[in-house]
């Protein structure tokens, strides 16, 4: 397959680059694109040295099979037509398409046959928060109906880019040097903070992050599911965390949801309290599944669970559930 990565400098590109190669995708040529600011960077690829070619709107996308494109929105609707009037599939990870009825949005641990179904050779890959969230909640679903979520996340640094990574790195050495703190990534100093904002803020006091996982949710579970969703930033650096509380139609004990959560496609189970076992973001980044603990019951509702779950935001949230899609697709291809 020929491969095509737009956005090959940022963060999400290089973690395509390492999931790609790590996971040993058959491909047999890869193009790299990039704005004026990348264009010319190299990379090594499996021992080959790529370089990274301006993104232009020409014929680039001739004979590119897949095009995994992490530039941002308005990158990607700009160029959506170029990348895809050749018969190339456009796995998107913005959020350009993701609500849009003839764009399926995939997570392959929940609905990966949609993907087969894209009148405009678009599939949009969800939001971070969500991706990571539906893959716990289809464990669930499969037992009973979950008919409403609140959900608190706690998102790193990761999330807002490599360049907002390294402010939270550098903001961390400011403060401990008595130094004036740089802001530019964040609303706020992030360092040794909290910011309960995420995007911007919406008509009905939800921010967008947050109102991706009540639409996306939906979307990608065909469900009448209901979640409700605050997004906090929080000054770790990668994999982002999540408070859940699920109501199911039938009660679900806590007994069955840790069998169900240790089964399932995606999930790892580390709910062992009694031992100081429980996920947490700074020994799962760089890791692929979703960590699941704190399994209770919630105690104000019989039909209820809460759970802690934790993900690589740039892996699971990201590149990693690209490249799944795309593995999908290889797979229906061949037949298997």
């Amino acid at each position: 397959m020929v491969i095509a990565i737009v956005g090959a400098s940022g963060a999400v590109g290089q973690e395509l680059l390492a999931v790609l190669e790590q996971r040993q995708f058959p491909l047999s040529e890869l193009r790299l694109f990039g704005s004026e600011r990348s264009a010319g960077k190299k990379y090594v690829f499996r021992g080959r040295e790529y370089t990274v070619q301006l993104l232009q709107h020409n014929d680039a996308f001739k004979g590119v099979d897949i095009a995994f494109v992490s530039a941002g929105a308005g990158v990607s609707r700009m160029y959506a037509e170029d990348i895809t009037r050749f018969g190339t599939i456009m796995i998107d990870n913005s959020s350009a398409f993701r609500m849009e009825d003839d764009v399926p949005l995939v997570v392959p641990e929940v609905n990966a046959a949609d993907a087969l179904n894209r009148p405009r050779n678009i599939i949009a890959n969800p939001n971070c928060t969500t991706i990571q969230m539906v893959v716990a909640l289809q464990a669930i679903e499969r037992l009973s109906h979950v008919r409403r979520v609140h959900v608190a996340t706690y998102q790193a640094a990761s999330g807002a880019g490599a360049q907002a990574m390294k402010e939270l790195e550098t903001q961390y050495r400011q403060v401990l040097n008595n130094e004036p703190v740089t802001v530019n990534k964040f609303a706020y100093q992030l360092a040794y903070n909290l910011i309960p904002h995420i995007d911007v803020f919406t008509d009905n006091g939800y921010t967008k992050e947050e109102m991706k996982m009540f639409n996306e949710t939906r979307k990608i579970m065909h469900s009448d599911i209901k979640v409700s969703a605050t997004c906090v930033r929080v000054p770790s650096l990668r994999a982002h965390s999540e408070a859940v509380w699920l109501e199911t139609e039938q009660p679900v004990s806590v007994a069955q949801a840790r069998e169900a959560f240790s089964h399932a496609e995606g999930c790892v189970l580390m709910d062992e309290p009694e031992n100081k076992i429980y996920p947490m973001p700074l020994f799962l980044s760089g890791k692929d599944e979703v960590f699941i603990g704190r399994i209770r019951k919630d105690l104000t509702d019989e039909n209820s669970l809460s759970f802690w779950c934790v993900s690589d935001q740039i892996r699971k949230g990201a590149a990693l559930n690209a490249v799944q899609i795309a593995e999908y697709l290889l797979k229906c291809k061949n037949g298997k």
